[in-house]
Formats: C-alpha cells, sequence, structure tokens
C-alpha cells in the first residue's frame, strides 16, 4: 500500500504543515526553529521583488505552501501525487478539516487544520499528478516550488529535465531537499553519484543561475516523545534567458 494515502500519513501532513506550534511541539527546550517549514520554503527561498504573478508547487501535499504563495500571486497550482493529499488541500479551499494527532499508544487528540486568513484560497487549484510525468499543457510559471520532493521520485532525473520548459526566462526554482535517498523510493541507480548539491549544480546550471542557498530545519512529530528533525538544503534558482 502508498503509504502516502494512508489516514495516518495525511494526519502527521495535517500536522505538519497546519498545526500551531505547541500542537507540534509542546517542550520547551525543542528545535522550535525547525517549525513552519511549509511557511518558511516560501517566505525565506522566493524574492518576490521579481513580482511573480503565477505559482506552481510540485509535491504540495496537504498545500500549505501553495496557499502561502497564493498571498503573493494571483493563480497557483498545487500538485500531488496522493489522491488523499490533494483532496484534503481542495477541502481546505472551502472550510476546515478534522483530522488526529497521535499522542501515544491509542491515545490521540482532536484538532482542526484551518487555512491562514490571510490566504487568498481562490487563487488556488489542485490537481493529481506525478511530477515525474506532468501533463504537456500545464504551460510556464513566474515560480516553481518544490518542497522535499526530489528524493521521493522514482527518477528524479525526469523531473529535472522538464524543470526549464516549468519556469519562465527569469522566473525561479524554489528546490529543498533532505537529501535522504532511500531505495524504497529512489532505486540506487537512479541516485546523485556525489553530494545532493553538486548534482543539481551539475544538472540545472545550463538553465539556470543559483541564486540563494540556505540550510532550512524541518521538524515532523510522529509522537507526543519522538521526532523527526532534519535540515533540507534550500535553494533558489534563476532562469536563465535566452542570449
Amino acid at each position: 500500500m502508498n503509504i502516502y494515502e494512508t489516514r495516518r500519513l495525511l494526519d502527521e501532513y495535517l500536522l505538519f504543515h497546519y498545526g500551531a506550534a505547541h500542537e507540534v511541539l509542546p517542550w520547551e527546550q525543542g528545535p522550535s526553529s525547525a517549525l513552519g517549514f511549509a511557511v518558511r520554503t516560501v517566505t525565506e527561498l522566493a524574492d518576490y521583488s521579481l513580482q511573480p504573478v503565477s505559482a506552481l508547487d510540485l509535491g504540495c501535499a496537504v498545500g500549505r505552501s501553495s496557499f502561502e504563495l497564493a498571498k503573493h500571486c494571483a493563480s497557483v497550482i498545487g500538485i500531488d501525487y496522493s489522491h488523499s493529499f490533494v483532496e484534503a488541500a481542495r477541502a481546505l479551499k472551502t472550510g476546515e478539516l478534522a483530522y488526529q494527532r497521535l499522542d501515544e499508544a491509542t491515545s490521540m487528540t482532536e484538532l482542526v487544520a484551518r487555512v491562514a486568513e490571510d490566504c487568498p484560497r481562490d487563487r488556488v487549484q489542485f490537481e493529481q499528478g506525478d511530477a515525474m510525468h506532468l501533463r504537456a499543457d500545464l504551460g510556464s510559471f513566474d515560480l516553481v516550488h518544490a518542497a522535499n520532493l526530489l528524493c521521493r521520485l522514482t527518477e528524479p532525473q525526469l523531473l529535472i529535465e522538464r524543470l526549464p520548459s516549468l519556469v519562465k526566462p527569469g522566473g525561479q526554482l524554489l528546490l529543498t531537499t533532505p537529501c535522504t535517498w532511500l531505495e524504497e523510493f529512489t532505486p540506487r541507480g537512479n541516485w546523485p553519484a556525489g553530494s545532493t548539491r553538486e548534482w543539481l549544480k551539475n544538472q540545472l546550471s545550463e538553465h539556470f543561475d543559483l541564486a540563494l542557498e540556505k540550510d532550512l530545519p524541518f521538524l515532523i512529530r510522529e509522537h507526543a516523545r519522538k521526532y523527526q528533525w532534519s535540515v533540507a538544503l534550500g535553494t533558489r534558482w534563476i532562469r536563465k534567458t535566452a542570449a
């Protein structure tokens, strides 16, 4: 069974995207700087002085980054492979969504996911799709955002090869990855030969200029006493214009 279609992972991602700080991390000594990752990838990597009008959020999960992008862009498309994630994101366009937080064993807490009031939800559309085989008529965008997606693809090279056509000349590509290559998602033969950072530079430099590189910690709660703390490599790339 695809883990991204399970109720447990859906609830985990709703908490990751929409949980309040105290709901995710009640421990004062915890890594609070890692909270709000789905917002920070949008606010800390993008350059809004470039005035992007259209945005594409690949691997949008349950949609928080898409809604945040709508504060700055007139139209946003969020695409995810998981049907349950897309259904949840669509539900949040028009209302709120109840979910459960695992605390310990069978102990659960009922919570509600809501989109922030300052996010223009009407600007966002969600659809199910495969980042390795995006529809041909998708078009190009002023800003493309793909957070922690590359190392979850079977053939990440297919997305890398599509990226130049997705980003308009002068547009922005925002990528984050924890560089966690696992055979359960990506066959070993499709992993970078060396570091993910150097692989991205080699793969993207023909069509993009690297404008920003930043480490972005993030925190995923499994239960009240167990968390995944990771540090994603965050980058902003600018699509080269034709000579």
